[in-house]
């Protein structure tokens, strides 16, 4: 996940002794050391504990996954800097003392270290009914855990010599233990002469305290377990290896490394310096040789045999010792942040393991670990220590009824995307086949209002594992009045939640349907905002729904209402069919509503169109490329496209980022290209290498304004992919002229993307706004004094019917008067209470009492709201007429209003 500073402290006399000291950044990415300057620090008081903010914990649900183990919800309530943030974080409480559920670790692809895979494919592969990522690892590196490895009594992984690492543990009795360790071991020749193990199955890396690379006159072991055929292939160490089958020498390679993998069930000594020369002198081929090893806690000094655990799988700082928030002991500093978090601990009893899931997505926001430790004292932690995160955290839980675990979240990389590690913490039931307990309705738990939904029901027994369905025929009802049973499925009615209802041999269960209405809307986008107005044109329409949770879905138009002016037309399988157009119509709207909440398309005779803008065969096309800060390497240029653009020339970014610090960018420039007056819209074509960093591009425009345009926040897939950008909210001033584009390394969580890779651009096209000569409303000047029943148009006067009135600090009027001035049309929707107006390609809606309106597919926010007086609905004159793109004065001494367009 992410990176730790770590110091190097020379006791002496009870005195701190400052000393040259290396950085370490390690974590579930590359382990980077460097000379830093040092400062002197004691050594008690290293990584103070800080409070949280003020914060409260609920929990929101709890279900049962199996016998022994439930998956808890829970909403954490926080403040950061005055601004209230609200976290959604997941818990699987295992019972230790259960007989049918147990902890082990997943191990990459078939159980063996120096492989990677993601939780949810381990849990698959080894049937977890719950997983979740466990320790930290070098990306850069074969991927080997850094802390201790144990599974059903055999020790994988030793942990490593680095300061202020925990690793949780379960003994073969159900003891939970979260402790720092040490491995002791040694190799015993045929001759009795004796030669100490540093560590088994371990990547090289940079010890700590005292600063030595960890493979040097050292001795190690490898067993099966590791997959790799060197050993390990990343250290400047020359080895010699012996291989040992059987307990006896079979094979001696002296300064080269054995080629091949270690077999099943033997092992290799790898030995450098000094322990090669005890293998010189003392080893043989068709000796015996002997090892034996063990662990220590470093608080204690006492052993813990391998033979007697259950499982361990290392982690980094602890966080919570003895039901309170603790010192870390490792820095933190690089932690920083709110981001997705892993955990573990335990109850006071040792009865309870927690496994913790902290979401970092659109419907959540992150913990710091200074809330992650409040979090997990709220819940009953009573020791606990930090995982792997970021971007690796991942939970998979099965739920209750079904055959296998899933995601249960979205990951901090977005949607289903999942990052590839070396281990994970799994749930496993050895439950016998119980009898029948009840059964779960699996199903859409979110549905669209007019939407249908099939729902099935899965059984489970008593010891909460699923069963065979053969028998389970249920009775399907409707349980609220916004969903209804057709006979065949359930059809949403109403926005809320809906409860879906199944009956099988007297027993009942439900399930909440959260039916999305315009109260849960944030805003709505149609797939193209523009387009030409001519009979016989499609148009592909689906529409974008952003909620106010944060999250995204797409709206089928058929679920829509449809409202054409200036034309009519049709909607059918997501296409708009223009089957005529009124005559002497130049400009023609499309609007959408969903549940009342409105969107619309602008359609006109002579623009609106896609274009292409730049597809790189021109010759005139020039690119270069610049890196920031000047460490960042690489090469902008026009080639040959990958795969299914192999016959289009494309540009092509390929960028190095691996030295310097911080932010990195890595840029492609252009030759500043004109967007022209209108451009409403951005699609292009990009090859991405599945980085996950952050594509933008970059405008200059016509007041010299720097403008940034997001094309992805995190380049997560591989291939080509088609990516949609709406300038419009942007506030581009035309002409523009794009200037680069480009890809940002950003610092938080640096060593889970990538630092070198490459990228393809291809096809960037724009979608124009309609024309502007096709808007023939007229301009003038409008004035209006409050009380008044006279209006002045142009210099005309003229009555007015009712008198401009001032309320809660802001002028009112009837829209009619801004239509009848200024053009275009109005209308009332009485059932709703709901004024619309349209004018020159702008689309607004407002509700009487609300402060909320729509304009332009988007929701937003006043201070006023329309009102009824007398029986009619006055607007919010500036608020009006500024959203409609007309300018209004106001004169304080004589209560005039002047609009003007």
């Amino acid at each position: 996940m992410e990176f730790q500073g770590i110091g190097a402290f020379k006791i002496m006399n009870g005195k701190t002794k400052t000393m040259r000291k290396w950085i370490v950044l390690t974590i579930a990415g590359t382990l980077w050391i460097q000379p830093v300057l040092e400062i002197g620090v004691p050594a008690a008081s290293w990584f103070p504990v800080q409070r949280a903010e003020a914060a409260s914990t609920t929990k929101l649900n709890e279900s049962n996954i199996t016998s022994g183990a439930q998956l808890l919800e829970y909403r954490y309530n926080t403040t950061r800097s005055g601004k209230s943030a609200t976290v959604l974080a997941d818990v699987v409480k295992v019972d230790l003392q259960n007989p049918y559920v147990n902890l082990n670790v997943m191990t990459g692809q078939g159980g063996k270290i120096t492989t990677r895979q993601s939780v949810e494919g381990m849990a698959k592969e080894t049937k977890a009914v719950a997983g979740v990522n466990g320790d930290y690892f070098n990306t850069s590196a074969e991927g080997v855990p850094m802390g201790a490895q144990a599974s059903d009594g055999v020790l994988m992984s030793s942990p490593s010599e680095l300061s202020g690492m925990y690793a949780f543990g379960v003994t073969k009795s159900g003891t939970p233990m979260i402790e720092q360790f040490t491995f002791e071991g040694k190799v015993t020749a045929e001759d009795g002469s004796t030669f100490d193990l540093a560590g088994i199955n371990q990547a090289s890396y940079m010890t700590e305290p005292d600063k030595t690379f960890s493979h040097t006159n050292k001795m190690y072991i490898y067993t099966d377990a590791w997959k790799a055929v060197e050993r390990p292939a990343n250290s400047s160490t020359t080895p010699t290896e012996v291989l040992v089958q059987d307990g006896v020498i079979t094979q001696i390679s002296l300064n080269k490394g054995i080629k091949q993998t270690v077999p099943a069930g033997a092992y290799i000594l790898r030995a450098h310096g000094t322990a090669a020369k005890y293998i010189q002198q003392h080893m043989q081929v068709g000796q015996k040789v002997t090892t034996d090893y063990a662990l220590k806690t470093r608080s204690t000094g006492k052993t813990v045999d391998p033979a007697d655990l259950k499982m361990m799988i290392g982690g980094h700082t602890i966080l919570v010792d003895e039901g309170k928030t603790t010192s870390f002991s490792r820095n933190v500093n690089a932690l920083g942040g709110n981001r997705a978090r892993t955990a573990v601990g335990y109850s006071q009893n040792g009865r309870y393991a927690y496994i913790i899931a902290v979401q970092d997505n659109n419907n959540s926001a992150g913990m710091s670990l200074y809330e992650l430790q409040s979090f997990m004292v709220s819940i009953g932690v009573w020791k606990g220590l930090n995982l792997d995160g970021g971007g690796s955290t991942t939970l998979v839980t099965r739920p209750l009824g079904e055959k296998q675990a899933e995601l249960t979240f979205e990951t901090e990389y977005g949607g289903t995307t999942q990052r590839s590690v070396v281990n994970g913490l799994g749930v496993y039931t050895t439950a016998p086949q119980g009898s029948v307990k009840g059964f779960n309705i699996s199903g859409p738990k979110q549905l669209l209002l007019g939407q249908t939904a099939k729902y099935s029901a899965n059984g489970y027994d008593t010891y909460y594992n699923p069963i065979n369905n053969e028998n389970i025929k249920p009775t399907w009802k409707a349980g609220s009045s916004n969903i209804k049973w057709t006979g065949s499925e359930f059809k949403a009615t109403g926005s809320g939640t809906a409860k879906v209802v199944a009956t099988s041999n007297g027993i009942s269960t439900s399930m909440n349907v959260d039916i999305v209405g315009a109260d849960a809307i944030q805003s709505l986008t149609p797939a193209s905002t523009t387009a030409t107005l001519k009979a016989g044109t499609t148009i592909a329409v689906p529409v974008t729904a952003k909620l106010k949770n944060g999250s995204s879905l797409t709206i089928s138009p058929e679920t829509l209402k449809w409202e054409f002016v200036g034309f009519k037309g049709t909607v059918k399988d997501d296409q708009l069919t223009i089957n005529s157009v009124d005559s002497g119509t130049t400009v023609g709207y499309a609007i959408a509503r969903y549940d009342g909440f409105s969107t619309m398309m602008v359609l006109t005779t002579g623009g609106g169109a896609t274009t292409t803008w730049e597809d790189f065969e021109g010759p005139d096309t020039t690119v270069s490329f610049l890196g920031n800060p000047s460490s960042v390497t690489g090469t902008a240029a026009i080639t040959q496209g990958a795969e299914d653009h192999s016959n289009s020339k494309v540009l092509q970014l390929t960028y190095d980022m691996t030295n310097g610090t911080g932010k990195k960018y890595a840029y492609a420039q252009l030759n500043g290209k004109t967007l022209n007056a209108g451009t409403k819209a951005m699609a292009v074509d990009v090859y991405g290498d599945q980085s996950f960093n952050w594509l933008r591009a970059e405008a200059t425009d016509a007041s010299g304004k720097t403008v940034y345009i997001d094309l992805a926040k995190s380049v997560n897939w591989k291939g080509w992919k088609t990516l949609n950008v709406d300038l419009s909210s942007l506030g581009i001033s035309y002409p523009a002229k794009l200037k680069r584009i480009y890809l940002v390394n950003v610092e938080e969580g640096q060593d889970e993307r990538a630092a070198t890779g490459s990228i393809q651009i291809d096809n960037i096209k724009l979608t124009g706004a309609a024309q502007a000569a096709s808007f023939t409303n007229p301009s003038g000047t409008l004035a209006m004094t409050v009380g008044k029943k006279t209006a002045t148009l142009n210099g005309q006067s003229q009555a007015i019917d009712a008198a401009p009135m001032l309320r809660n600090n802001a002028t009112y009027i009837p829209v009619k008067y801004i239509i009848d001035a200024f053009g275009g049309q109005a209308n009332w929707d009485q059932k709703n209470q709901r004024v619309t107006i349209l004018r020159s390609g702008a689309l607004m809606d407002l509700t009487v009492g609300n402060k909320e309106y729509v304009m332009n597919g988007k929701l937003k926010s006043s201070s006023v709201a329309p009102l009824v007086v007398s029986g009619r609905t006055l607007v919010p004159l500036r608020l009006v007429s500024e959203e409609l793109g007309l300018s209004v004065k106001w004169d304080q001494k004589t209560k005039t209003i002047t609009v003007q367009s």
